[in-house]
């Protein structure tokens, strides 16, 4: 070890300790959670976008296994091992190393092992105000740290899929959207077929796989969809699993001769992925939105407006706060709320910290049932580098 890379490690032991103390004295439980985990986990649960960067490897008994991209999901499971009711309240905090193949090059900034200091909340059924709490021990735990330089960006995947409920989409492409709004690029060229040729995909299949593809028996379309890429020798390992492949190309066969997306309803899709600005603009620009189309997203806007409320109320200056309804972080995990902290050194590229709420996590860990689950992570090489750069 070089004598700048003990000063670096000395550097983030230390910020490591002023981050868990705040933590701690939070309430929250430290603990560490298993650097390897079991792929299949991990890969299920994680979404498309993180399982190619996931590293997987088989162990001499066969057994495949990752490098843990995160930390979250591994407190999951550690959550679930210790409790026969996981709906019970618990908080856990945690610093440790995670791994991740960077495809445009490892640099300082993206590192293929990195560290990340962060919180878990579960079973805390009052969501906004355990979601206001978990992002206001985010912001304390940076100026801790000495971070006071920062802002922050929120979006809401609940909102998005009231939107998309309210404009009458049907639930199969509700979830093709879904799948996809984490790539904005992406989700625009997909809102774009359904709107011209929604059976364009179903059309590429090939005939022997379409016709074996039942909607009403998906073990027999495992099955056969299994068989042919057996047949191709095609391997899933860091793509899609077998059963998500299966129901997707099951949705993408009920699309044969499918009636496009109807044009108002792509229009307001569209509207609203653009809204974008300070936090509490763009709650009443959504209502506006809204009104103007003549639909409703339930209990969407009020759960916006009641989180906005409970983070004023936890001190947070909401002039610091912008929305982007079509930001929605690259897990696919997410459910609700998500946000990121951004510094100006690194901006919205690189954010210091983020999290969200993935209330469905827990079942993919292992429990039976769905949990309310709110966390955030911060990457502490980057809080490190823009903590010295702003004391330069």
């Amino acid at each position: 070890m070089t004598a700048e890379t003990a000063l670096r490690f000395e550097a983030l032991e230390a910020q490591a300790q002023k981050l868990m103390s705040v933590f701690t004295k939070a309430g929250h439980e430290a603990v560490a959670p298993s650097v390897i985990q079991p792929a299949d986990v991990f890969l299920d649960a994680i979404g498309e976008a993180l399982r190619a960067r996931t590293y997987v490897f088989t162990d001499p008994d066969g057994a495949e296994l990752c490098l843990r991209p995160d930390l979250t999901l591994p407190t999951c499971r550690l959550h679930v091992a210790r409790h026969a009711d996981p709906a019970v309240k618990a908080r856990y905090c945690y610093n440790g190393s995670a791994f991740r193949f960077q495809p445009q090059g490892a640099d300082e900034t993206h590192p293929r092992e990195f560290r990340q200091a962060g919180i878990e909340r579960f079973g805390e059924t009052e969501r906004e105000t355990a979601e206001a709490a978990a992002i206001t021990l985010i912001i304390q735990a940076l100026s801790a740290a000495g971070l006071d330089d920062w802002t922050m960006r929120i979006g809401d995947h609940g909102m998005f899929r009231s939107v998309l409920t309210a404009a009458g989409v049907p639930e199969r492409w509700r979830r093709r959207l879904a799948d996809a709004f984490w790539a904005p690029e992406r989700f625009h060229a997909e809102l774009k077929q359904l709107t011209r040729a929604p059976d364009a995909n179903a059309r590429k299949l090939p005939r022997e796989l379409l016709r074996a593809l039942d909607p009403g028996d998906t073990e027999a379309s495992e099955a056969a969809v299994g068989a042919y890429l057996d047949a191709q020798a095609i391997e899933l390992i860091g793509t899609r699993t077998l059963a998500e492949m299966t129901g997707h190309l099951i949705d993408v066969a009920r699309d044969i001769d499918a009636a496009p997306l109807p044009a108002a309803a792509a229009s307001l899709i569209e509207s609203y992925v653009a809204v974008s600005g300070p936090a509490r603009a763009c709650g009443e620009t959504i209502a506006r939105l809204l009104k103007g189309a003549g639909v409703s997203a339930g209990s969407a806007l009020d759960v916006y407006d009641k989180r906005l409320a409970q983070l004023a109320n936890a001190g947070l200056d909401l002039a610091r706060v912008t929305f982007a309804a079509e930001f929605g972080r690259n897990l696919e995990y997410y459910t609700g709320l998500v946000f990121e902290v951004i510094s100006p050194l690194f901006g919205p590229a690189s954010p210091i910290a983020g999290g969200g709420r993935y209330d469905n996590l827990l079942r993919s860990a292992g429990a039976a049932i769905d949990v309310p689950a709110v966390g955030g992570a911060i990457h502490t090489e980057r809080l490190l580098k823009a903590v010295k750069e702003a004391r330069a």
